[in-house]
């Protein structure tokens, strides 16, 4: 008896090995990029993007073995005001209407400790896409305490870029060109989470010059505040 025991766990050892990290979906309301970027000098102008979607991979014995595809809602940034969300997503800086998504796809993690590990991958963002290092800390990772009750994920990083390296290189007097991230990342496990949508490199719709006049003279107004 012991030795069919024995047999039976060991014809198990390769399954329980080879189990799959589990799957997770990104719960978008959530998760939150927040960003902090330079104000003609005098402050650091600070914005969010809500509603990000996508599918991560993860066991948290082996962070190696982890993934992430998350696609961003650039259209749904704010300022906390009409005008400079308006000037933001303009042509000259983000482009929204012809790019209104960017998509991270990890590349690899490399481990720090069990809590913390920095996760390599490219940013799509305007079209241009670069290698971006985020700094991840696991939150917590437990069975929800609200219903549906499901085993739920939470991190938070930080990164910072370069707008210029993304093309986003307008307004230089008014607008500095390092930008600060911090994401809140909350994920729902689901084994039937889907990657989102690839997000286009070409742009779908032509530019709306009414919404670039709009987006000039808003920058000029603000501009000509600051003699």
């Amino acid at each position: 008896m012991l030795r069919l025991l024995l047999l039976l766990t060991l014809s198990l050892l390769p399954l329980a090995a080879g189990a799959a990290p589990d799957r997770y979906r990104l719960d978008p309301v959530h998760t939150r990029v927040l960003f902090a970027i330079e104000h003609a000098g005098f402050s650091q102008a600070l914005g969010t993007v809500s509603g990000s979607e996508g599918v991560l991979q993860f066991d948290p014995d082996d962070w190696t073995s982890a993934q992430l595809d998350v696609s961003v809602p650039i259209h749904r940034l704010d300022l906390g005001d009409d005008k400079w969300n308006q000037a933001t997503l303009a042509r000259n800086l983000l482009d929204g209407e012809r790019f209104p998504q960017a998509r991270f796809v990890s590349d690899r993690v490399e481990p720090i400790d069990a809590r913390h590990a920095r996760v390599f991958g490219q940013l799509s963002l305007r079209g241009v896409t670069r290698e971006v290092v985020l700094d991840v800390t696991l939150n917590a990772l437990k069975r929800h305490p609200l219903p549906p009750f499901r085993r739920t994920a939470g991190f938070s990083a930080t990164t910072t870029l370069s707008r210029a390296e993304f093309g986003i290189d307008a307004w230089k007097s008014v607008i500095g060109d390092r930008v600060e991230l911090r994401i809140e990342v909350e994920a729902v496990r689901d084994g039937n989470a889907e990657a989102p949508t690839a997000p286009s490199d070409i742009p779908s719709t032509p530019p709306d010059d009414t919404l670039q006049d709009a987006a000039d003279a808003a920058l000029k107004l603000e501009q000509g505040n600051h003699p």
